[in-house]
């Protein structure tokens, strides 16, 4: 009886481990559910579906890494760990034509465990929303939300893996990169 009580304990500790693993792999993923803007796609004028992943975007970077531009090279380091990246945009022919609330479903997302807003931008022209999210894995940052809405148009890009943002800032101002004013901890500041 005791052999059979630690064989099962054995076996409860593995399975709680293996469960926790899976939680945490869960929490700490970055891409969005695109299900709730199903539905918007038969109500808009002009739709924009980009989903970037797999072979192809494995393609780019071995063809940013070949590239004999030694930004181009850059760009492909900072990139090496992404994993996909989905852009939707739907436009619609006249104002409020969509369900705000599949909208906010995906906002609502951003407000889980691991997501920091970095930017919450709010304007009465319009209606419009604008959402930039940043979820980090230690001090690694694994992935990347923005939510832009207005009352005939909402836009939502989510970009998932690791991105070297001080390799992007150095590029800032080349290759239509904006620039960007990052502080370094090697740098002084004034």
């Amino acid at each position: 009886m005791k052999s059979y009580t630690n064989h099962s304990l054995k076996f409860i500790l593995l399975s709680l481990v293996l469960l926790a693993a899976v939680v945490a792999a869960n929490a700490q993923d970055a891409r969005l559910r695109f299900e709730n803007l199903n539905g918007l796609e038969a109500r808009a004028q002009d739709v924009v579906e980009v989903t970037i992943e797999g072979k192809l975007l494995d393609l780019a970077k071995r063809v940013l890494t070949k590239n004999k531009d030694e930004d181009a090279k850059k760009v492909a380091q900072a990139i090496s760990g992404l994993k996909a990246i989905y852009v939707r945009v739907y436009t619609f022919a006249n104002e409020n034509e969509y369900n705000v609330a599949d909208v906010e479903q995906i906002r609502s997302q951003l407000n889980a465990p691991g997501w920091e807003r970095l930017a919450n931008v709010r304007s009465k022209k319009n209606n419009q929303k604008v959402d930039v999210y940043t979820m980090f894995t230690g001090d690694v940052m694994s992935g990347v939300a923005v939510v832009v809405s207005d009352s005939k148009s909402i836009a939502v890009v989510n970009v998932i893996g690791p991105i070297d943002i001080d390799l992007l800032a150095e590029l800032g101002g080349k290759m239509n990169i904006p620039r960007m004013d990052i502080e370094s901890d090697d740098k002084p500041k004034n």
